[in-house]
C-alpha cells in the first residue's frame, strides 16, 4: 500500500506539472507516462532492465515477475493459499495448476520451484 500511495502522489504531481497537456482523463490507470498516457510495453521493459541492473539483481523478463514472486514466496515457506492471495487468483486450483511447486516441500531444490508455464 505504501508503494501504491507513493505512485499515486507522483501521478498527481505529474498531472499538475502537465497541466493542459495531461491526457490521462478517463483512463483510471495506476501507472502512466508523465503526461497520463498508457506506458508502452517496450519502454516498460527497458525501464525494468535498468532497475534490475541498478539493484544488482538477476534480470528476469517483466512477464515472469508473477512466477518469480510465487517462487520466492514458496522458497520462504509460504503455503499455496497465501501465494494464491498474493497473486490474486480466484481459486487455489488456479495456483496449483499453474505453479506445480506448491505441491512439494519448501526445501525442494530450486529446479522444482519454477512454474510449468
Amino acid at each position: 500500500m505504501t508503494a501504491l500511495r507513493a505512485q499515486r502522489a507522483q501521478q498527481i504531481a505529474d498531472r499538475k506539472a502537465a497541466g493542459d497537456t495531461w491526457k490521462g482523463a478517463g483512463h483510471d490507470l495506476v501507472f502512466t507516462t508523465k503526461n497520463g498516457t498508457p506506458i508502452e510495453p517496450r519502454n516498460l521493459n527497458r525501464s525494468f532492465e535498468v532497475l534490475c541492473a541498478r539493484a544488482e539483481v538477476r534480470r528476469v523478463r517483466f512477464h515472469d515477475l508473477r512466477h518469480t514472486c510465487a517462487s520466492l514466496l514458496h522458497e520462504q515457506g509460504a503455503d499455496a493459499r497465501m501465494i494464491m492471495e498474493v497473486l490474486g487468483h480466484s481459486s487455489i486450483r488456479v495456483t496449483m495448476d499453474i505453479y506445480t511447486f506448491v505441491r512439494s516441500a519448501p526445501s525442494a531444490p530450486p529446479s522444482t520451484a519454477w512454474g510449468t508455464r
